[in-house]
């Protein structure tokens, strides 16, 4: 999968080196990392090893994270999509820019995400992997189809009082949870 992929409102694209900038502006945004804020980007090359990330998802498992824009005016609102995590699972996650939170871009982007996890690998199971107290987040899965699986202190959380969920659209071998905790 390398051609763009539109949904009714995005166009869904692997990044590019250009696409830096944009990113970074949504990374380094503390309005879109409330729910986990020592994750923000504070260094460009924070973005770029992300960047790099998705692009060895999308090498070695024929899919990653994607740039979403809008179809209509090109504006880069976020990034998501699903990647290989352990060779075992399918997360599908997303970032959308602090101004289009509530749109529900984050749904329509995580939905193509999963469909095409489904077409290259049925078999493989699909995950959501997020924080508790992520409530929109949780939605987002709930909204996919995917149950909460997995409920457990966030090891190696600055703040040792959050929980990590899990949620998946099947039960996981004990393998498949590992490598979504990981």
């Amino acid at each position: 999968m390398t051609d763009d992929l539109f949904t009714d409102r995005l166009r869904l694209s692997r990044a590019v080196p250009s696409d830096l900038d944009a990113l970074f502006a949504i990374q380094s945004d503390p309005r879109v990392w409330t729910h986990y804020p020592s994750l923000r980007h504070t260094d460009p090359a924070q973005t770029v090893e992300m960047m790099h990330r998705w692009d060895r998802s999308w090498t070695e498992a024929g899919l990653g994270s994607w740039v979403a824009r809008l179809r209509d005016t090109g504006e880069v609102v976020g990034n998501g999509g699903c990647t290989l995590l352990g060779g075992e699972v399918w997360n599908v996650g997303y970032r959308i820019a602090a101004d289009r939170h509530g749109q529900g871009l984050a749904t329509e982007l995580a939905r193509a995400g999963v469909e095409a996890a489904r077409e290259i690998d049925p078999e493989r199971p699909v995950i959501a992997y997020l924080v508790e107290h992520n409530h929109a987040s949780a939605r987002v899965a709930e909204k996919l189809g995917l149950e909460l699986v997995h409920r457990a202190p966030d090891v190696g959380n600055p703040d040792p009082a959050v929980v990590r969920v899990v949620y998946a659209d099947r039960s996981l071998t004990p393998e498949q949870l590992a490598a979504a905790l990981r």
